[in-house]
C-alpha cells in the first residue's frame, strides 16, 4: 500500500489555485476536465515532492472542481494537510501578506494552521528543528479554530 492523494472539493477553481500555487507554493502536475460528468480534477505537489510526483502521481493534493454550483460544509470533517516547510515564518509571512489568516500563529517556530479559500485546514511544519521563537509570531494570537 501507498499513499496517492489528498481529494479536496474546491468551490472556485481559479481562488484555490492561487491559493495553493501561488501563496503556498505547489505545483500543478496533471489535470483532467470531464465534459460529460461535469468536473475538472488538478493535482498538485509539493516542490520536493515534484520528481516523485511526474513519476508516480503520488504524493499530490487532488484539486475536484463540479462545474454545476454547489456549496461544500464541514472543510474540517476529515482532518487536515499537512506539509513540511524550509522556513515556518517566512511561508506565514507570505500568506499574511496575501490577506490569509493565520488561525494558529508559528510561536513555537515549528507548527502553524491556516485555511484554504474553501475552509480545509491546513497544518504547516518546520522542518527540522523548531525556529527560534520571534515577533511579531511570538506574541500572535490564535485567531480560531485549527
Amino acid at each position: 500500500m501507498r499513499y496517492l492523494h489528498t481529494m479536496v472539493r474546491v468551490k472556485d477553481l481559479e481562488a484555490s489555485l492561487h491559493f495553493y500555487c501561488e501563496l503556498f507554493g505547489l505545483t500543478e502536475i496533471r489535470r483532467y476536465e470531464n465534459e460529460k460528468g461535469r468536473f475538472t480534477l488538478v493535482f498538485l505537489t509539493a516542490e520536493k515532492d515534484l520528481d516523485k510526483a511526474k513519476a508516480d502521481m503520488s504524493p499530490c493534493l487532488e484539486l475536484t472542481y463540479n462545474w454545476d454550483t454547489e456549496d461544500y460544509t464541514g472543510g474540517r470533517n476529515f482532518g487536515h494537510l499537512a506539509y513540511e516547510v524550509d522556513d515556518i515564518y517566512a511561508i506565514c509571512q507570505k500568506l499574511m501578506d496575501n490577506g490569509v489568516t493565520i488561525n494558529r500563529p508559528p510561536r513555537d517556530g515549528h507548527m502553524a494552521f491556516v485555511r484554504s479559500p474553501d475552509g480545509i485546514s491546513i497544518e504547516i511544519l518546520q522542518k527540522g528543528e523548531s525556529l527560534a521563537p520571534a515577533e511579531p509570531w511570538a506574541s500572535m494570537p490564535n485567531t480560531g479554530a485549527w
